[in-house]
């Protein structure tokens, strides 16, 4: 089967990993696929072979207003696409993504659109609400990645989704050659006791909330403690919520070093976005990953972490409800409370007997969920599509 698979975001995170992965699944199982990816923000991800990779620049426009931005960006992944030979299946990844086969269709270039979505967003913009609507009602076929999200498509859109959970590369993150000293002295910060969160500064990542749970938490931990925040702001960032971040650090007397690395005087770094080959270098140079989200499709850098070996405490949202088991795998704390997240993050970082507990029983977790599995469900819907 000759699949195309389009994602809005070369960032070695969430949807665009999936995308990637997924990729590589369906090609080790045989199929022919070929990943289209937009590069605004620039590349990181590693595609291994097998898999054609099309990366479509485009060049950022200084004070661009979001909803101007989805649409040019659209119309530019449809253009570069419109040139591309036919394939079986076309499988958008995300509304921008979506919104670009969805013209090809209406242009008659392509028969079927396939849609996974990751989670809904709450969009102000009515132009931005219109595109994230059509994305997934207007599509031939809906994949959710978790049962979560089905139902809320089904509750909130009438759209009847097919569930096709994440994997995560277990041997590529549990198999860093580094120990903890080498792995923390690499990324430049040798010595210091590390919380870290993946994601950039999002209001959905609970990037505030984790702050000040640092702040609380840093008195009581060893090692000149470091909060590491990796990742960039991401196509949809909110200056304005990363604006108030920042005053959340003053306001707390946090120092924040932007940039790889910390110097012995940060408090908290922001490194940026880390390429794909880097991370397992980056969960093993940590000592616990703080993941206080309020909205998650799935979850996968919680997987990634526990594949890596490293204590997980998160929020306690369904979605991640479905798969991790509160003081079994992972310590789960309520949404936007930095208290609870505060302890959580002390008993992770003191409690060596909780966290061999925990990392124990967050490897069987971890061997629940493998992306050639995800491949095969996709071939079912991709299937049906065909079929229809």
């Amino acid at each position: 089967m000759r699949v195309r698979i389009a994602t809005y975001s070369a960032m070695p995170r969430g949807g665009a990993v999936h995308a990637r992965c997924l990729a590589e699944a369906l090609a080790a199982r045989g199929h022919d696929v070929e990943l289209w990816v937009l590069t605004m923000e620039g590349s990181g991800l590693a595609v291994g072979p097998g898999v054609a990779t099309h990366q479509v620049p485009l060049p950022p426009v200084e004070g661009e207003a979001l909803a101007d931005r989805v649409d040019r960006a659209a119309a530019t992944l449809a253009d570069a696409l419109r040139a591309a030979p036919a394939v079986d299946i076309n499988h958008a990844q995300d509304l921008l993504s979506a919104r670009a086969l969805l013209a090809l269709r209406a242009d008659g270039g392509i028969p079927h659109v396939v849609r996974t979505v990751h989670h809904v967003e709450a969009f102000e913009d009515r132009f931005l609400e219109e595109c994230q609507r059509a994305s997934i009602q207007d599509v031939d076929r809906c994949i959710a990645v978790s049962g979560f999200w089905a139902d809320r498509l089904q509750d909130e859109f009438g759209v009847q989704a097919d569930v096709v959970p994440n994997g995560v590369e277990a041997r590529r993150f549990g198999g860093c050659a580094l120990g903890r000293d080498a792995a923390a002295a690499r990324m430049g910060w040798p010595g210091r006791t590390v919380v870290l969160a993946v994601g950039g500064v999002q209001a959905r990542k609970g990037s505030r909330v984790l702050l000040e749970a640092f702040a609380r938490a840093r008195g009581r931990l060893p090692g000149r403690p470091l909060l590491v925040v990796a990742g960039g702001d991401g196509f949809f960032a909110d200056p304005a919520g990363v604006r108030a971040w920042e005053d959340d650090a003053a306001r707390l007397g946090l120092v924040v070093h932007r940039g790889p690395g910390a110097p012995a005087d940060a408090d908290v770094a922001r490194i940026g976005v880390v390429d794909d080959d880097d991370m397992p270098v980056l969960y093993r140079a940590a000592d616990v990953l703080a993941f206080p989200s309020t909205r998650e499709g799935f979850g996968l850098v919680v997987v990634e972490a526990m594949a890596a070996g490293l204590p997980v405490v998160t929020s306690d949202i369904p979605v991640l409800a479905e798969f991790l088991r509160d003081d079994a795998d992972c310590l789960m704390t309520p949404v936007g409370d930095s208290g609870p997240l505060a302890q959580a993050i002390v008993r992770l970082v003191n409690d060596d007997e909780l966290r061999a507990r925990l990392t124990a029983s967050a490897r069987d977790t971890v061997a629940r969920h493998t992306w050639d599995e995800a491949a095969e469900r996709a071939e079912g819907v991709y299937a049906g599509v065909v079929d229809a």
